[in-house]
């Protein structure tokens, strides 16, 4: 009788495709196998001292232990503002254009239930992260996904990306209601310059579309690249919300601390309906993380000088193993095109065969949509010494799956 019993929006949620690699690789260490593992986007650093001194200082003081306030304490609030206006030269109202999530992924869902009527639509370029569509599938919306175009230095093909938009909204029906864009991107370290979001406010004005920004790896680029926020442009306040959060930037990644800022109507409605689901962050991690926002800044430096070292590793010493890989401008991620050898496999099939053959993990890139099944994603969580280990496995695996294909 209980198996007629339907739970709708549960199975409006796909399979989670890393669940098999995640279980191969958990078998092989109860096996006690070494795998080398560049598959998900935690970083190995510890977070810097000072915020963590920070932390104990709140921790021991008794009136920390209560209840705290569900969109972040006003010194947290104002202290992304003012991170907001050193980085970018932007204002913005801490009381009405700032709130604290649990993270990046709760805000994105709370954020999609509350804004987000039956049926409503959002369009998510694919690849995505998968949150960013699937916070709309489970507030009773739907998703138009939208394949992304870069160039070999995964820049974004800004031409096609507005083609595609306006197709878009010719074709879809009801007419979109949101637009979800990420860039520095995950998985794909696609990048894109002011002149992007210049375009992008100015359609949405025309449009009548609201856009929701994610720029978790702003801070981390390199070779001189600097990410912008949507907010340098004028006008944006009127139809955009953006996302930020401390977990790749401070290594704070299990705090749990993020933001949304923007629009007050929008941020209004995350600020309503957390009110109403939960009590916000620990209170002494939120008092920390305003030291980790206002305080010292060298400790970001140093993290992204190390994620630089690793990068360039990788990509050289797996170039020696016969994989070549784009070299990205920013994020923690390598969005690495599966060799050619092992191309007929696709990212599934060649991701568990990394983990079995070669005692490697990495991301499948169908996890993150159709169009990343050429693609595999690697993250720079593991030392140079690890790196050039994963390389020689990689060049002996490849050797053999040559020999295969030639002996056919």
């Amino acid at each position: 009788m209980f198996d007629e019993i339907r739970f709708n929006t549960i199975e409006r949620l796909p399979n989670y495709v890393f669940a098999e690699i995640n279980e191969i690789k958990l078998n092989a260490r109860r096996a006690g196998e070494d795998i080398i593992d560049f598959s998900m986007g935690n970083p190995d650093g510890r977070t810097p001292q000072h915020i963590i001194d920070k932390l104990i200082e709140s921790v021991d003081k008794d009136k920390t232990h209560g209840y705290s306030v569900s969109k972040g304490i006003y010194k947290l609030r104002l202290a992304i503002c003012n991170w907001y206006k050193r980085k970018y030269g932007v204002d913005l109202d801490p009381d009405t254009q700032a709130v604290a999530t649990l993270g990046s992924k709760e805000g994105y869902v709370h954020l999609a239930q509350a804004i987000t009527n039956p049926g409503d639509v959002a369009i998510v370029p694919d690849p995505a992260y998968p949150i960013h569509s699937q916070a709309f599938i489970l507030a009773g919306g739907n998703v138009h996904k939208m394949g992304l175009d870069f160039d070999e230095n995964f820049e974004l093909d800004v031409e096609k990306f507005f083609f595609k938009l306006k197709k878009a909204f010719r074709d879809s029906a009801p007419k979109p209601k949101f637009v979800v864009v990420n860039f520095p991107h995950n998985p794909t370290t696609v990048t894109v310059d002011k002149s992007f979001y210049e375009r992008l406010v100015a359609y949405a004005k025309e449009e009548r579309f609201y856009i929701i920004s994610d720029i978790a790896y702003a801070d981390i680029t390199y070779d001189g690249y600097k990410t912008p926020s949507i907010f340098e442009v004028e006008g944006a306040k009127d139809v955009a919300v953006e996302s930020t959060t401390l977990s790749k930037s401070y290594n704070m990644a299990g705090w749990r601390v993020g933001f949304f800022v923007g629009n007050t109507k929008l941020i209004g409605a995350l600020q309503k309906i957390k009110s109403w689901f939960d009590y916000g962050m620990f209170t002494p991690i939120q008092v920390a993380s305003t030291v980790a926002l206002d305080g010292p800044q060298e400790c970001v430096g140093e993290i992204i000088e190390n994620y630089e070292k690793r990068r360039d590793v990788l990509i050289e010493s797996f170039k020696n193993a016969g994989w070549d890989m784009g070299k990205p401008k920013a994020t923690m991620f390598i969005w690495a095109k599966i060799p050619k050898v092992a191309s007929h496999l696709g990212s599934m099939e060649f991701s568990k065969q990394l983990l079995t053959e070669a005692k490697i993990a990495v991301s499948p890139g169908i996890g993150f949509g159709e169009h990343g099944d050429n693609y595999v994603r690697v993250a720079l969580i593991e030392n140079e010494n690890r790196i050039r280990q994963a390389a020689r496995n990689v060049k002996k695996y490849l050797k053999s799956l040559e020999n295969e294909v030639s002996c056919r």
